[in-house]
């Protein structure tokens, strides 16, 4: 039976790139359709793209390859735990850009993790690393000083439901910062990556991934936006054709989707604003799962921002979601979204910057303030799509009402993560996430259609409407009124889970 057996049926296209990495990964040593593999050779640099719209089915392709990698008995390293390997052993990650981009992943089954998890190796306690080589089968049972051996047992029964070291050093009372001390550049060269949401790379990161991966292939959607400073391009775009292989086919459940139909109605050349929103106003009509909203929903904008074209926008929506919530102008209330806006700590401290970062706290990212730490300028957060999402941090809190005057930060240490609120957010910091429902701004992106700007030879404003409507996965909210409904709920903290661990961040 060949590794496809287990997939749905395959479109032609679809065939055709299954093939193709099949074959890159034969001449790399590994052949699918029988599950033999043989060591890594040297010297290789393959680099294959799979590109498509959301619908086309790359992720579907993702999960298989990586399903029947898994099957061959290739090692799937995801940054949690990585037992000494065998030389001759093969190994795969499959990686995303950001957090909430590998969250998704992972709630489909598959095993993502970030670049920045790949990108840096931990490094683990010692006494600890026994009881990691043990679940892992390369050690026997340890013995831990001041661990009595119920607490080994709760490591070893979780282990056995769900193959993770940090959940079972969880289970028998240890945190991930006991386990791992710290992170480090990876040095040595790892075997094949797959890299999902490729969009969003720019070109020094797929140099750092080309150093790392013998075999690379990325995934990628080129009706997307570029990254900022790209000139446009995705890093696929100049790949010689037989490393490109297009899926134009939009699969039977994806065409079910009017959410999905309005993305690809984009494609028109023809389509004007105008058209486009009477095509959202008959699948309103039509479908719950497209709402054309007068007003901007503020309980919604908790948890999944507003996705806005203009910063002048964003931070006039910002304002008045913390108006409307009676936030005070010098403190953050509990439940308060945030955005990472970078790591503002010196060379000096760059093992901080590796750690903060490996933990998930990485330029964009989306966190939730549960309150401020114990020490001065700390606050307790909880990252989204992290797997281990609360933690305590050094932080500087810049509240922006102007885009002409100075940020107001209501507090802040001398360094470490700073952070931008996150109410709104502009459609290019949205790419790479998804949440349940979305609210589109839609005034914005007919500013958009209005300034006539293109990019890659597409309306700028077709690019930005795209982007944002398919990171709804349930419901698209159209909003068309420059109005801000009152919240029906006070801000909460009780659906993020447990309180958050300390992770002593202050720079020395």
């Amino acid at each position: 039976m060949t590794a496809t057996a287990a997939l749905p049926a395959l479109s032609d296209d679809q065939s055709q790139a299954w093939e193709r990495v099949s074959a890159a990964l034969d001449a790399a040593g590994i052949d699918l359709d029988t599950g033999q593999t043989g060591p890594m050779p040297e010297g290789r640099g393959t680099v294959l793209a799979i590109t498509g719209k959301a619908g086309s089915g790359k992720t579907l392709l993702l999960a298989g390859l990586t399903k029947a990698l898994a099957a061959a008995g290739v090692e799937i390293v995801t940054g949690e735990y990585e037992p000494r390997r065998k030389r001759d052993r093969r190994s795969l990650a499959v990686l995303a850009p950001t957090n909430k981009a590998a969250s998704v992943l992972r709630g489909r089954g598959v095993p993502a993790t970030t670049l920045h998890r790949i990108l840096y190796s931990p490094v683990y306690d010692p006494e600890y690393e026994k009881i990691a080589e043990w679940l892992a089968g390369q050690a026997p049972r340890p013995t831990i000083e001041g661990m009595e051996d119920v607490a080994l047992d709760r490591a070893a029964a979780f282990y056995a439901q769900t193959p993770s070291i940090p959940g079972a050093l969880a289970a028998a009372g240890l945190r991930g910062s006991d386990f791992i001390t710290g992170w480090k550049r990876r040095d040595d060269p790892l075997d094949i990556g797959f890299v999902d949401e490729s969009s969003m790379l720019d070109q020094r990161q797929l140099d750092d991934l080309k150093e790392l991966f013998g075999t690379l292939v990325l995934f990628g959607d080129p009706a997307q936006l570029a990254p900022v400073g790209g000139a446009g391009e995705m890093v696929f775009d100049h790949l010689p054709a037989p490393q490109k292989m297009h899926l134009a086919r939009i699969h039977r459940q994806a065409a079910d989707n009017p959410i999905l139909d309005l993305a690809h109605a984009l494609a028109d050349p023809d389509l004007s604003f105008e058209q486009f929103e009477d095509r959202i106003t008959a699948a309103a009509r039509n479908d719950e799962r497209v709402h054309l909203a007068e007003r901007v929903d503020s309980d919604l904008m908790a948890r999944s921002p507003v996705l806005v074209w203009r910063n002048a926008t964003r931070l006039r929506l910002i304002h008045a979601f913390r108006s409307a919530h009676g936030a005070p102008e010098d403190a953050l209330l509990e439940g308060e979204p945030l955005i990472c806006d970078g790591l503002e700590l010196p060379l000096k401290h760059r093992a901080k910057r590796i750690d903060l970062e490996a933990r998930g706290l990485i330029k964009g990212a989306q966190v939730v303030y549960l309150g401020p730490g114990r020490k001065p300028g700390f606050s307790r957060l909880h990252i989204f799509g992290a797997p281990d999402p609360q933690i305590s941090v050094a932080s500087i809190v810049k509240i922006e009402k102007d885009p002409n005057e100075d940020p107001f930060i209501p507090f802040a240490a001398a360094m470490g993560a700073a952070f931008v609120h996150g109410a709104a957010c502009t459609i290019h910091k949205a790419q790479g996430s998804q949440w349940p429902e979305v609210q589109v701004f839609a005034p914005d992106l007919y500013a958009a259609a209005r300034a006539g700007r293109t990019e890659g030879g597409i309306a700028l404003w077709k690019r930005l409407a795209y982007v944002a409507i398919t990171r709804a996965e349930h419901r698209l909210h159209w909003v068309i009124r420059n109005r801000l409904a009152r919240p029906k709920a006070a801000l909460t903290t009780e659906d993020l889970g447990a309180e958050a661990a300390p992770l002593t961040l202050q720079p020395d």
